[in-house]
């Protein structure tokens, strides 16, 4: 097989956004849209990938250089246009024998078999490859025009469209595949005569066409190559994800009685046999196994849950929280990094941070872990059977034996050995009289205010 790299275009500001996020770091399913495409153009086999990146936005080199390298984020400055800005990565591949896609930066939907047909048309001998679709209103796409014989002889952009040539469906998706050599020599022939003089890509067709060189489309959905310019096109995007996950955990076997009031993540992993209750939100780097059961207006982000374990209603699990099988985590608690033991218990009112809880032990209601002291984070370790009683705080570090027990409303700031009783509370004393004579004054006061 040909070998293949890739060129990202992520150098735009995104102005329309109208956000300080760089329009290429907003994200559907929780992941950036350029993550997305990096992604997809790895998976359709591009050893090589360059990403186009303007002086704008250290973020976005960040994000590249982090995942590709430094030598793959290319700068493009000053911004002088779509072909310039993939004439710069020319330095960089000129080492490379073989096929380069030229993919936008905004375009969250697209999958590696939305770009197999361009290297396809390659094989099978095409000079240049475009990505056409055909979208239910053309007014801002570029025509592809093609000749007698099916081949596309130019593109033609909407302001210098005729009447005629609005007719036509077929539009350019911005995506194109060539051989390296071949690409950037068209690129360095292209002039920037137009209104905006800035050196378009599209001339890359009129150049390939004046060598007599084969130039093809294919035509993929609309929802494949929708970019994402404004806020209204990033919300459709998500969208359209969002059914799409749907779809498949349906089909995979997962139970959700209101599956278009749950939200999912890029990477949301979920077995056959779980049930997802309505309004669930799942953040990335979740895993839920089978049996598992996640109940309404739950929020779950970087966690595991264990096989038949019940999560929810109203619950939230941060990152790092690890739900044993069958164990249950229950409305209004919140679990961040702690580990919870098979069958074990927290089914109200409860924030757990940082530690662990043991097999089968119970959490009562209110109960806190104490885990932060305003620098550093410790970590509370409850035993196996262990019974907090409700409204306990527990201060960390500190550890509870397995099959202790805390009395209600103790602050445990000791550890407690194992099958002991700890108790941690003031005196109770009583006033006789004292409410009535309270009401009292509070009552004169008030009357006394009132008349002044």
């Amino acid at each position: 097989m040909t070998a293949r790299a890739a060129v990202i275009l992520a150098a735009g500001q995104g102005t329309r956004m109208k956000s300080p996020i760089p329009k290429v770091l907003h994200k559907v399913g929780g992941r950036s849209l350029l993550d997305r495409v990096i992604d997809t153009v790895q998976q359709a086999g591009c050893e090589r990938i360059l990403v186009i990146v303007g002086d704008h936005s250290q973020a976005v080199r960040d994000l590249v250089t982090a995942r590709l390298g430094e030598a793959a984020a290319v700068l493009q400055a000053p911004q002088l246009g779509t072909g310039h800005a993939v004439l710069c990565g020319a330095d960089a591949l000129a080492d490379f024998d073989g096929d380069v896609l030229v993919v936008n930066g905004d375009c969250p939907l697209l999958q590696p078999h939305d770009l197999e047909p361009l290297f396809k048309l390659r094989a099978e001998g095409a000079a240049l490859a475009i990505l056409g679709f055909e979208p239910v209103d053309t007014l801002l796409y570029g025509r592809l025009i093609r000749g007698g014989d099916g081949h596309v002889i130019r593109i033609v952009e909407p302001s210098q469209a005729s009447e005629e040539v609005k007719a036509v469906r077929a539009c350019n998706a911005g995506m194109y595949v060539a051989a390296r050599a071949d690409l950037f020599r068209w690129l360095s022939r292209i002039d920037n005569d137009n209104p905006k003089g800035e050196y378009f890509i599209t001339g890359i067709v009129a150049q390939a066409n004046f060598e007599d060189a084969l130039v093809r489309a294919d035509v993929a959905p609309e929802s494949a190559v929708m970019g994402a310019d404004t806020q209204a096109q990033l919300s459709a995007a998500e969208a359209i994800f969002q059914q799409r996950r749907r779809a498949w955990f349906l089909t995979e076997g997962v139970a959700m009685p209101a599956p278009e009031t749950v939200h999912f993540s890029w990477d949301t992993q979920i077995a056959p046999g779980a049930t997802i209750e309505p309004y669930v939100v799942f953040g990335p780097g979740v895993t839920v196994e089978t049996g598992a059961v996640i109940r309404a207006f739950s929020h779950l982000e970087g966690a595991r849950v264990g096989e038949g374990a019940l999560i929810g209603p109203y619950a939230r699990l941060r990152l790092g929280a690890d739900i044993g099988e069958q164990a249950h985590i229950g409305n209004f608690v919140e679990v961040k990094k702690v580990t919870v033991g098979k069958g074990a218990k927290a089914n109200h009112l409860s924030y757990l941070g940082d530690g662990v809880v043991g097999p089968g032990a119970n959490i009562g209601a209110g109960v806190i872990f104490c885990n932060y002291d305003g620098f550093d984070k410790w970590e509370t370790h409850v035993g196996e059977g262990a019974f907090i009683g409700s409204n306990t705080a527990l201060v960390a570090p500190v550890t509870v034996g397995a099959g202790a027990y805390t009395g209600s409303g103790s602050v445990i700031t000791k550890d407690v050995e194992a099958d002991a009783l700890a108790i941690e509370r003031c005196t109770q004393l009583a006033k006789p009289g004292w409410a009535a004579r309270f009401r009292e004054m509070k009552r004169a006061q008030k009357a006394k205010k009132a008349k002044a």
